[in-house]
């Protein structure tokens, strides 16, 4: 039996990786399990709830037609409790067993900036590689994969695969490239040789719509299968999983259950991330700002909506052809996944990180317009949104936490504070990197917070 370590037991991960194995455990094919657990202590009560239940949980589907269907996914065999010396996942991660650790951690917790670095004022992170010099895990996904991968190392393990499952940009890579910065910085030269000669880590597309699970979704689960679980969660009915087939030690037969294996991830992510997770986050922002809470509520606004059209009609998709991908078609699919007024996906959910969002999946269809002398008229809107939203959450009139790993909040209350918040904003280095400062941008910025502000004035809650 073949093991899956995976770190981080969230929504997403068990509506999305952990189904595709239990499909293909369905289809007969059982030379693969998972086991996962968390690298820090959150999510204490749905992990007892799978432990509890041996791993298992139902997983709620809901099309856009309104169609709902329950499944019991029981890929996960094996949980793995919190402990801060991350014993259980260090032995897991180890056992030559474990072929493959794959890892969601969100965007922002790469801690990487505008030229894949590093940045160690990061106090979690900065914390987390002092521990690991005097030999203690941590809980960041470098520190984490460091641990276990010297045990590993020194019990002669294997060969073995780290798999990005988040919305990263180049995710393999720059992972990859973090984890060996972070081992460097150790001075573990040894180790650096070792992950270098012994694990790849290929770049993936992950897909599918997990909104945070809420009380009524247990009730639903309860209602239509007479189960009533903890641990149960829901998603919408679309998944696509796309992956560079590049494996140190073996991979699951994926292909036999619709994940699509391929040479290079790159034209298929480039695609999701600036015609998905732009969108995403242009209508939660805008939806926050017209007083909506979920987002299928700003899709169907018509005018929120044709934001998010002209976005990707007027300036991304010319970014992205020629395309193996029906990109016109896929803009209409992304809106009508948004607008499925069952999913009830939260503004809140979406609209966090943005400054993490904006350089990964905004600012590259910027520059590329501006390299080719042409407007971005329309692709300015987005950060425009994202500006009048910070400083409405700089007055304290968000009405949701906002949540963003990477932002300084100093920083952005001094942007908001400043003479001029948008030349303030486009002159922020975390955001734009080597565009912070361009006059095209700053103009760009300045016409669209104007619209933002009209917009804003009309429909502003």
């Amino acid at each position: 039996m073949n093991t899956m370590l995976h770190l981080g037991l969230g929504s997403f991960h068990r509506a999305h990786q952990a189904v595709y194995l239990h499909e293909l455990n369905k289809s007969g094919d059982r030379s693969w399990t998972l086991a996962g657990g968390n690298t820090r202590p959150d999510m204490a009560e749905t992990i007892a709830a799978l432990a509890a239940q041996g791993g298992a949980y139902t997983l709620e589907t809901i099309s856009p037609a309104g169609e709902h269907r329950y499944e019991r996914i029981t890929s996960i065999r094996k949980i793995i409790p919190y402990s801060a010396d991350l014993a259980g996942l260090i032995a897991e991660g180890a056992s030559p067993a474990t072929k493959i650790i794959s890892f969601t951690v969100t965007e922002a917790g790469y801690y990487l900036d505008a030229k894949n670095r590093l940045d160690l004022a990061f106090p979690d992170l900065a914390a987390d590689l002092q521990a690991a010099k005097a030999g203690q895990p941590g809980g960041t996904i470098y520190a984490a994969l460091t641990a276990i991968l010297r045990r590993r190392m020194a019990s002669g393990g294997g060969p073995v695969t780290l798999l990005n499952c988040d919305n990263l940009r180049h995710n393999g890579d720059r992972s990859r490239s973090g984890l060996l910065q972070f081992v460097e910085l150790l001075g573990d030269t040894a180790l650096r040789a070792w992950i270098e000669a012994h694990t790849t880590s290929p770049n993936a597309m992950v897909d599918r719509i997990t909104p945070r699970p809420t009380p009524d979704v247990r009730e639903r689960v309860k209602g239509a299968t007479g189960v009533d679980d903890p641990a149960a969660l829901m998603g919408e009915s679309f998944i696509q999983w796309v992956i560079e087939d590049r494996f140190a030690a073996g991979r699951p037969a994926w292909e036999k259950v619709g994940v699509e294996m391929v040479e290079s991830v790159a034209p298929y992510e480039e695609a999701k991330i600036r015609l998905l997770n732009a969108t995403h986050s242009c209508i939660a922002w805008a939806g926050t700002l017209a007083g909506f809470l979920y987002i299928h509520e700003g899709t169907h606004d018509a005018e929120i909506r044709r934001l998010a059209f002209d976005y990707v009609t007027d300036d991304t998709i010319p970014c992205l052809l020629p395309s193996p991908i029906d990109l016109a078609r896929y803009r209409d699919i992304v809106l009508d996944r948004f607008g499925n007024p069952a999913i009830r996906d939260t503004n809140q959910r979406v609209a966090m990180d943005g400054f993490s969002k904006i350089p990964g999946f905004i600012a590259p269809t910027i520059r590329e317009r501006l390299e080719r002398k042409q407007s971005i008229d329309s692709v300015a809107m987005l950060p425009a949104l994202f500006l009048a939203y910070l400083q409405r959450w700089h007055r304290g009139q968000i009405p949701y936490e906002y949540q963003d790993q990477a932002m300084d909040p100093a920083v952005a209350h001094a942007i908001c504070d400043a003479a001029d918040p948008v030349a303030a904003f486009a002159a922020d280095k975390l955001l734009w990197g080597p565009l912070a400062g361009d006059a095209r941008l700053a103009a760009a910025l300045e016409a669209a917070s104007a619209r933002v502000a009209e917009f804003v004035r009309r429909r502003g809650a």
